[in-house]
């Protein structure tokens, strides 16, 4: 993590100065970042940043590339010429300006990088496993505490999505139970139908195909989704869930968008949803990722009697 001399006061004593450069060498040897090659590939380290940064986010053009990796122009349009040659990303022309040209991977390129993206999660994985589970709660809080401090542009903390560990399923089921309740006044049915899924998702897990993810803020849990198999090609979203503390950050979009990313690199052609027409936030969010409401049914469920429940599909 390179720390920018300019976020440092001009005054900064020379101990200080030493001591962020010391632990910059430290950390870019626990990551591994001074390798020619990153993860045993045939990519550099911003190479890799940039095929990730394609894959996680939608209609990114090169000007923005450039502006959030803080990359030199004419380095980035030779790397991505590079890219299109190899099959790697495709370009096309934004309807709402065609002066903008918009970058995405091809399957070629998703398959390439999704090996990288499981080697990187797995160096990181093997290294926390060395910590205790409040050593690892500690490093993560740290790593927000900086972020949070060198992002003077958002005085917002930022958040972090993991995977789910021992004690998560719990707090699924408590925050679904007492949120539905008081938002919508759901009774203790609606927190058993969850705790139901959570079960059924643990003991029958397939970790190649399906996922649950957490969002943690300031060391709290703020949310959750998961990714289930319905069937070889039909995956199902289900139990996304943002606490009232953590809304506006666009933690729920990126839960989505986590879930659709996974689905295509997993091989499903189709993700389902089942939610509630009165669910206004949730149903903007699959709106406007791409899902369309394919059916609708009025139910009588957790002691309401005035619910619609919705269908939603996106094709993959």
């Amino acid at each position: 993590m390179a720390v920018p001399a300019a976020t440092l006061p001009a005054s900064a004593p020379d101990e200080s100065v030493q001591a962020i450069r010391r632990f910059n060498r430290f950390y870019t040897r626990q990551i591994g970042v001074l390798q020619e090659h990153l993860l045993e590939s045939d990519f550099s380290l911003t190479e890799v940043r940039v095929l990730y940064e394609l894959a996680h986010r939608e209609n990114f053009t090169a000007k923005e590339l450039c502006r959030n990796l803080g990359l030199d122009r004419g380095y980035l349009s030779r790397m991505l010429q590079s890219f299109k040659s190899r099959g790697l990303i495709k370009t096309a022309v934004a309807a709402e300006d065609r002066r903008n040209v918009l970058l995405s991977l091809t399957a070629k390129g998703r398959k390439v990088l999704a090996p990288l993206e499981q080697r990187s999660s797995d160096e990181v994985s093997a290294m926390l496993t060395r910590l205790s589970a409040d050593q690892q709660k500690k490093i993560l809080a740290a790593m927000c505490d900086i972020e949070a401090i060198l992002t003077p542009s958002t005085s917002a903390s930022p958040y972090l999505l993991r995977a789910h560990r021992p004690g998560d399923m719990g707090w699924v089921v408590q925050r679904h139970g007492e949120l539905y309740w008081r938002e919508y006044r759901y009774d203790e049915r609606f927190e058993a139908l969850v705790a139901k899924v959570v079960a059924e998702f643990i003991q029958n897990l397939d970790s190649k195909r399906e996922r649950c993810w957490i969002a943690e803020r300031n060391g709290e849990n703020v949310g959750s989704v998961f990714l289930v198999k319905k069937s070889a090609t039909v995956a199902k979203l289900r139990l996304l869930l943002v606490e009232p503390s953590a809304r506006g950050l666009g933690i729920g979009k990126r839960l989505v968008e986590e879930c659709v990313h996974y689905a295509r690199d997993a091989g499903y052609k189709e993700i389902m949803l089942w939610t509630q027409r009165e669910l206004a936030a949730a149903r903007g969010i699959y709106q406007n990722t791409g899902f369309r409401l394919v059916a609708e049914e009025k139910h009588r469920s957790w002691g309401r009697r005035d619910l619609v429940a919705e269908t939603w599909a996106l094709k993959l």
